[in-house]
């Protein structure tokens, strides 16, 4: 698998589960830190591995290769 259809896919399963947790966890109680802000976390990592995916698929349809 490459790199960039690796990071997309990474990217998509991250943002699910944030959204997930987002979604679903308003109302459960943590000691430290609130799921919700955990899902919130995870769709912003997720955005990122997302961007990052299509940057390199862009790239690497557009790189000229060097002998």
């Amino acid at each position: 698998m490459k790199k960039a259809s690796k990071n997309l896919l990474e990217g998509v399963i991250t943002f699910a589960v944030g959204l997930a947790l987002r979604l679903f966890t308003e109302g459960v109680e943590t000691p430290v830190i609130t799921l919700t802000k955990v899902g919130v976390v995870l769709m912003v990592a997720g955005g990122v591995f997302i961007v990052l995916g299509l940057f390199q698929s862009m790239r690497g349809a557009n790189a000229v290769k060097r002998s």
